[in-house]
């Protein structure tokens, strides 16, 4: 059994990681980090290859691709720590996709597939969603409520700016002045979010991962390259094999989307709480690796260190995902009985 990407699929991974290199060097990304801005020649190009609907339907405007041509672009943007809305973007797609009826469907799916009329999606909790990213400049936000959703306007919310230790992202806090227009059940588009963060939190590890192998190999102690030393290798090592299983894992809940969706629910918060557990320990252990260097705001190392943590949070923590895991398997149900 061949469990390799396609032709096609490398072909847009090959296209991803190059693109995204030569537009995204450090320097650029560090610039537009420290401004808090985006910068709209980079959306627009995006928009041109089609990225924005990869996974929506061609009648639509979009690719009519799947979730796994999505999580091969969510990799190398995690990778390159593009500031871009796309996750937000994407993320408001999968709403109108799994979720919303015809009628809203072809409203907005349009414009989000094209990149011109964007949109994000929020969590409301206690009649707030706390960490909405790029709700200033969506258009539409839809609101995610215990399993079903409502769709507003940007205009018809009050979006508040929010500051987060993420500087290449923006985030808001919103509220809705009313109750908007009904989605149904949105927990597929939930479930395919949870794979999209998922894969740009692999993407982070790997960046960090070769990051941390490559100052190891050049970095000396005693005329000798540090990673000689065990305290180093193997923690190198445990990366290593964080990264994989999160990518494994995130691969697994992707292809269960359209192949197997039954497994899906499952699939994808085993996905979430690994890679949100992933992301901050090994972007923490690159720390270490590095040792004096990696604390300093020169090195681009707390770029990485700081996305990884709030998409640790970002659409359910890890913690809330194993809760969730816990359920679909019937282990909390037996460990509430046992009690």
């Amino acid at each position: 059994m061949n469990f390799d990407f396609t032709d096609d699929q490398q072909a847009i991974k090959r296209t991803a990681k190059d693109l995204l290199a030569q537009r995204f060097k450090p320097d650029a990304m560090r610039e537009l980090a420290e401004a808090e801005s985006y910068e709209d020649a980079n959306w627009a190009e995006l928009s041109q290859l089609g990225w924005p609907g990869i996974f929506i339907d061609e009648e639509r405007g979009g690719q009519g691709l799947g979730t796994v041509e999505l999580a091969i672009l969510q990799e190398e943007l995690g990778y390159s720590l593009a500031p871009v809305p796309f996750l937000s973007n994407a993320a408001a797609g999968l709403a109108f996709t799994h979720a919303g009826p015809d009628e809203l469907r072809q409203r907005w799916l349009p414009g989000i597939a094209s990149g011109e009329a964007r949109g994000t999606v929020g969590v409301l909790r206690n009649g707030e969603a706390a960490l909405v990213p790029d709700a200033d400049s969506a258009e539409v936000i839809v609101l995610f409520d215990k399993g079903s959703g409502s769709v507003h306007a940007a205009a018809e919310c009050e979006v508040e700016p929010l500051d987060t230790i993420d500087a290449t992202r923006r985030y808001a806090r919103v509220s809705a002045r009313g109750e908007g227009e009904p989605l149904g059940d949105v927990t597929q588009a939930w479930d395919r979010i949870a794979v999209a963060v998922s894969a740009e939190l692999v993407g982070i590890c790997q960046r960090v991962l070769e990051m941390s192998v490559s100052y190891a190999r050049d970095r000396k102690q005693f005329d000798r390259p540090i990673g000689a030393y065990q305290a180093v290798s193997h923690r190198c090592a445990d990366m290593l094999r964080e990264t994989e299983s999160a990518r494994s894992t995130t691969l697994w809940a992707a292809w269960a989307a359209e192949a197997e969706p039954e497994t899906l629910p499952l699939a994808a918060a085993m996905a979430k709480a690994y890679a949100s557990d992933a992301g901050w320990n090994v972007t923490s252990s690159a720390m270490q690796v590095l040792g004096g260097i990696g604390f300093t705001w020169e090195h681009d190392l707390h770029f990485f260190l700081k996305r990884a943590k709030v998409d640790g949070a970002l659409f359910g923590s890890a913690g809330e995902h194993r809760e969730r895991v816990a359920e679909l398997s019937g282990l909390g149900a037996a460990a509430s009985a046992a009690v």
